[in-house]
């Protein structure tokens, strides 16, 4: 019995095995490669989302934080469209951080889908591999027993010869009977080792298909990661295209406010907010001013007596006003702007706290803000 058939086949089925396997072992780590780029795109995605939260938040602080203008002009209202812009800008860099994070989530979504399917791929193959691994090996502990068997059925038959010649009839029988015995064994051992090598063919198919349906799966996976990362990539610079084009836009506004300044109108603006008449004050020794201001100098209600001089050459002693009323410093809280028309008057704005140091029924009182003292409105006051 010729056994090279045999051996053929055997070897045949082990250059198979080392393919297939190898093939195999180079598509898995190409899904793992692929894998590792998923990972690297998601870090990517990640800090960019960090960097442009970031950048937001602090653009929107920096608007915030600068202070804002009580005297409103063209120069000063772009400024303050600046700032609005810049809180803009940071809010849509804020919004662009969180579509990046939808994006990254999507991403790692579709990763960890395909990492459970080729799970599922990969564990069905290894149970395959171990089948068919433990198939080969008894094969090829068959083949070794059918080869072994076959040689001894060569040395019986070989005695047989030699114990015939002899003439021996007793000797020639056993040489014989033992001559059957190990061909007989050969026999049954090559019927099993056909079994197993037809048992090894039919798990190496089933093996094959099993392949080649993983090989179609992990196509697919790779196609749909190639797929997925090239949009991600692509709807990611678009996005960065579309912030650039808004921050621009956002701009353009403050730009064309800056246009609208002009020069001559923010000085008239000042002078006609900030005016102080347009005749120089008066001496305070004259009449019409003492009758409308009688707290002339910060002197409290007294008033020089127009009688006649004394014998020294000065006026005479000085009387107290009975209209005006003197009381202690108190706290008042101004209810209206007033823009002093004389130097012995105050400027007083909404909202601030002044000391009245005197009041009036003539209704100008004397108040003290910041160190300063002066003439005020007393209507414009109001008791804290």
């Amino acid at each position: 019995m010729c056994t090279n058939d045999l051996s053929c086949f055997s070897f045949c089925l082990q250059c198979k095995e080392f393919t297939f396997h190898t093939g195999y072992e180079v598509l898995v780590q190409r899904l793992l490669d692929g894998r590792k780029m998923c990972k690297d795109v998601e870090d990517l995605l990640k800090q960019r989302a960090q960097a442009e939260e970031r950048y937001g938040k602090e653009l929107v602080q920096i608007a915030r934080k600068a202070g804002g203008q009580t005297e409103i002009n063209t120069l000063k209202a772009a400024f303050e469209r600046l700032k609005q812009q810049i809180e803009s800008v940071g809010n849509s860099h804020i919004q662009l951080a969180v579509m990046l994070k939808d994006e990254l989530k999507g991403i790692e979504e579709f990763r960890e889908r395909q990492k459970e399917q080729r799970k599922k791929y990969e564990s069905a193959m290894e149970r395959m591999q171990k089948n068919k691994l433990s198939h080969y090996k008894k094969t090829m502990e068959s083949k070794k027993t059918y080869e072994q068997k076959c040689k001894e059925a060569d040395e019986a038959e070989q005695s047989f010869e030699r114990t015939s010649a002899s003439g021996n009839q007793k000797q020639t029988e056993k040489s014989q009977n033992k001559a059957k015995q190990c061909r007989d064994a050969a026999n049954e051992a090559e019927n099993v080792y056909k079994q197993n090598i037809e048992q090894l063919d039919k798990v190496r198919t089933e093996w094959e298909q099993e392949h080649i349906k993983t090989c179609e799966v992990f196509q697919l996976q790779e196609c749909d990661r190639i797929t997925i990362l090239r949009n991600s990539l692509w709807v990611h610079c678009n996005q960065l295209s579309m912030q650039c084009v808004k921050d621009d836009e956002l701009y353009e506004e403050v730009r064309v406010s800056l246009e609208n300044c002009v020069v001559e109108s923010d000085i008239d603006y000042f002078i006609k907010t900030k005016m102080t008449g347009t005749q120089p004050p008066g001496n305070y020794s004259d009449r019409s001013h003492q009758m409308s201001h009688p707290l002339a100098l910060g002197c409290g209600s007294a008033a020089l007596s127009t009688g006649s001089e004394g014998t020294d050459g000065v006026y005479a002693s000085i009387f107290v006003n009975e209209q005006a009323r003197i009381t202690s410093s108190q706290d008042y809280r101004v209810l209206y702007d007033y823009t002093a028309q004389n130097t012995d008057e105050l400027d007083i704005n909404e909202g601030d706290i002044v000391a009245v140091i005197e009041e009036s029924e003539d209704g100008w009182w004397t108040a003290e803000r910041n160190g300063q003292r002066g003439f005020v409105p007393g209507s414009y006051l109001e008791r804290i």
